[in-house]
């Protein structure tokens, strides 16, 4: 919101400082001119009135920045995610790849006048949590929209929030159907879904010969959700799984279930899971022996996840939903690099290209909501905006539809721990 001054409170506390000021040298004053001279009390009473001077002449000074045209409080946009635990490292590069455009949108004047606050708080990767944080930073940090939050459970217990205190939520850094059908009032994605990665994966396995696949999966919305995109694959494949299995999102024990796929042998093995979790269930399946090609899906898609799989990185698959990250062919690749390059950040990874995408929606979402956004503007700006371009993708959204981009591509982990094409 604008900011406005209260005339009469404003020289009311200008009034009150200088009688406190008075007050004080006052005191100061009587105290010494007991022990002191005439002169040196003339003295005093001088430093006294300069001091008077000074402390009106700032606090005019900040009356007159408050009324001067042009200057408003700051656009308060809320990040909740599991900046500790699980997905540390890929919910660090997407928010250096949105802080990555904010800040170039605030270092020229911000949005209709107004710079952009980036709040973010850690929910350790915990669904209740996510959305305890989305209520803190809706109605205690005056955030007024969310994006970037991460996970399926979370996200899912965000909503209801969101519908209560009437938010937008833009790009959602998860793939879950359940984000886009049916219809959320307040939700808007950016990215491809889970389906279609896992669908798309299952597809590219079977069209280069690799027909024995087995399945592991996280045991909640997300593992649920993702499994119906594998299973639509499978039988677009004509195949079945040669192993299914799930593992407790709170405490994933990986040792069983690494038997299970070695004992099965599959030529592949998709893993849905999140971060650390699939590290831990790519490195227990080597540990017995297995070589099958290992498949996860685009969020794990970070430089972090690669440095954490170590010697297990080569050769993995990961779906992307965004284009190569080294690609200068993409504009809106070249855009992020440039700006990288200015700020001597090095390596640009697909996570940071998602940060960076979704905060492009998020910043064109406020731009269309004028001045003084609210959450029902800036939903309303967000539900008018058609054939958006992003840099080389075009991104839309109505009344009737929040879906965003439809991008699904695969990359390979080579040798040098980067994702190739």
């Amino acid at each position: 919101m604008p900011v406005r001054a209260n005339t009469s409170a404003i020289v009311s506390k200008m009034t009150a400082a200088e009688d406190r000021v008075v007050a004080s040298i006052a005191y100061d004053t009587g105290n010494r001119a007991t022990a002191a001279s005439n002169k040196e009390v003339v003295m005093l009473n001088h430093c006294a009135r300069r001091r008077v001077a000074i402390v009106a002449a700032v606090t005019l000074i900040v009356v007159a920045s408050l009324f001067a045209p042009g200057v408003r409080a700051q656009i308060v946009v809320g990040q909740t995610a599991g900046f500790t635990g699980a997905v540390a490292a890929t919910v660090k590069e997407a928010t250096d790849g949105a802080k990555l455009y904010i800040d170039a949108v605030n270092a020229k004047g911000g949005v209709n006048g107004q710079k952009i606050e980036h709040v973010m708080l850690d929910d350790k990767f915990d669904p209740k949590l996510a959305a305890a944080n989305a209520r803190t930073l809706i109605a205690e940090k005056g955030a007024v929209a969310l994006f970037l939050t991460r996970g399926t459970p979370h996200n899912e217990q965000i909503i209801p929030v969101l519908d209560e205190l009437k938010v937008p939520l833009v790009g959602p850094s998860t793939g879950a159907m359940l984000l886009h059908e049916p219809l959320r009032r307040n939700v808007f994605n950016v990215r491809s879904t889970y389906q279609r990665e896992a669908e798309k994966a299952v597809g590219l396995l079977g069209s280069i010969g690799i027909t024995s696949i087995g399945v592991l999966h996280v045991d909640d919305t997300f593992g649920s959700d993702a499994l119906v995109g594998v299973k639509a694959g499978f039988d677009a494949a004509k195949l079945k799984p040669v192993f299914l299995g799930k593992y407790d999102r709170s405490k994933p024990d990986f040792a069983q279930l690494s038997l299970d796929v070695r004992n099965t042998s599959p030529q592949a093995v998709m893993v849905i899971g999140s971060g650390t979790h699939v590290v831990d269930a790519l490195k227990a399946i080597r540990a017995t022996g297995s070589r099958a090609q290992l498949v996860t899906l685009s969020n794990n898609a970070s430089g972090g996840f690669v440095k954490a799989l170590g010697d297990n990185a080569r050769g993995t698959i990961i779906t992307q939903v965004f284009p190569n990250e080294r690609s200068i062919a993409s504009p809106l690749i070249k855009e992020i690099l440039a700006l990288a390059k200015a700020k001597n950040v090095t390596d640009v990874s697909p996570a940071m290209v998602e940060g960076y995408a979704t905060a492009k929606v998020l910043v064109e979402g406020l731009r269309r909501a004028g001045k003084d956004p609210t959450g029902e503007k800036i939903r309303a700006a967000l539900e008018g905006i058609r054939n958006f371009d992003l840099g080389g993708l075009e991104i839309g959204f109505s009344a009737t539809d929040h879906t965003g981009l439809d991008f699904v591509d695969l990359s390979i982990i080579n040798k040098d721990g980067k994702f190739t094409r």
